[in-house]
């Protein structure tokens, strides 16, 4: 686990991060070594819109960059071309509905933490999603379940919503509430695929399409060994049932290693970029033998061109990077065996969201709530390595000291309160 000197660093409008290394980056906020710290470096505005708003935190990452401080003390960046992977952030402001956005930027496709109010999600993004994951259905955290039917309707093929047990016949509850007699008219189906989990880590699941008006069709009973709800090429999450009174989830993201491709060093063995470079990544990712053939094709001025290599010749090409964790947790009790669960879940997060929804001087009034406080979530989030926190449902009874709630947890955090 790091240590408070490899804390997050707080900035103003810019980012620390050390020389190469990978830095997590979120709400204003860097992991950087004391090391990278020591010399003034030339500025960069590079992300002022992502640290616009503290609470709308993006996950952001930097593999080379350069890091200190201006003659008055305030952090400079200088990042060499990077594009933030995941852009993971508040769906809200931290005393609106809980909710987490995390946009997959090279994939064209989006997943959800909660479906509270949406409002602020344009349908656009709506229709990115292909995966949900819902904590509970308490009406702040699944009131956009029928914002999200309605616009993916006749727009949008479908997606996969995960929840805790009695999930499946809630969504079903909520589809049989509306009459949908006109949905055969739309040429594109929406299937809704719906899986809750127990305790025990079985699953049941249940499909609901258009044309059958969201009948329900039972789909085979399963198993999610540790907690695992979806594992795709890209990416995997996982999750764990903590007690909020109601069994109540805490989903962990997890990127799995991808790889980048050097366009300029493929350029200095006579190759171009093209589809092909898909195929080479996910023959390294499967560790194919160097001896394996990988047909580079391209179009140039003179044509299409092709020309086959072992892909032991185009490693020097390749960059194998670690995914990136974020984790998401909301209404929890504090007690051991939460606490327990969730840094198990949440340990080394790059970003974990976590709840603070009360000051530890109204401790005894979070507990009867089934809620953290501030003190408690940066508690966690220390136990369990997080390298950034993002707090978020904060109670509307602290609108005028919402400082307070996030340096109590800043300093848990970091070992000091």
């Amino acid at each position: 686990m790091a240590g408070p000197e490899r804390r997050g660093v707080a900035l103003a409008g810019r980012l620390v991060v050390a020389e190469d290394e990978r830095v997590a980056v979120s709400g204003g906020a860097a992991d950087v070594p004391r090391s990278g710290r020591d010399r003034a470096i030339r500025e960069r505005r590079y992300l002022d819109a992502a640290l616009a708003e503290p609470e709308r935190a993006r996950l952001l990452f930097a593999e080379k960059a350069r890091a200190g401080f201006d003659r008055i003390g305030r952090a400079t960046i200088a990042i060499r071309s990077m594009r933030p992977i995941l852009d993971a952030r508040l769906v809200n402001d931290a005393f609106g509905d809980p909710g987490v956005y995390v946009d997959f930027r090279f994939e064209k496709r989006a997943l959800a933490f909660d479906l509270g109010d949406n409002a602020a999600l344009a349908p656009r993004h709506l229709l990115r999603l292909s995966h949900v994951f819902v904590s509970h259905t308490h009406m702040d955290h699944f009131i956009g379940f029928d914002r999200l039917v309605r616009i993916c309707v006749g727009r949008h093929a479908g997606m996969r919503l995960f929840g805790p047990p009695g999930f499946v016949d809630q969504v079903e509850r909520r589809l049989a509430s509306y009459t949908w007699d006109r949905v055969d008219r739309y040429d594109v189906e929406l299937v809704l695929t719906a899986t809750e989990i127990d305790e025990r880590g079985a699953t049941r699941s249940a499909r609901f399409r258009t044309r059958s008006g969201f009948a329900r069709e039972p789909l085979p009973e399963g198993i999610a060994p540790g907690g695992l709800l979806t594992d795709e090429e890209t990416f995997r999450v996982r999750c764990a049932l903590l007690d909020h009174r109601t069994p109540c989830l805490g989903f962990a993201l997890e990127e799995k290693t991808h790889v980048n491709v050097w366009k300029n060093r493929l350029e200095e063995m006579g190759l171009r970029v093209g589809p092909w470079v898909a195929e080479l990544k996910r023959a390294a990712l499967a560790g194919a033998a160097k001896d394996t053939p990988i047909e580079a094709r391209w179009q140039d001025a003179d044509g299409a061109r092709s020309r086959t290599c072992p892909l032991g010749d185009l490693e020097s090409a390749l960059e194998f990077v670690p995914g990136q964790k974020i984790a998401y947790v909301t209404d929890v009790v504090f007690h051991d065996a939460n606490v327990a669960r969730i840094v198990d879940l949440a340990r080394d997060a790059d970003m974990l969201f976590i709840e603070s929804v009360f000051l530890a001087a109204d401790g005894a009034h979070a507990s009867q709530k089934q809620h953290l406080t501030a003190r408690q979530a940066g508690t966690i989030a220390r136990l369990a390595g997080a390298r950034g926190v993002t707090p978020f449902h904060f109670s509307p009874r602290y609108a005028e000291r919402e400082s307070a709630l996030r340096v109590e947890l800043d300093a848990a955090w970091r070992g000091n309160g």
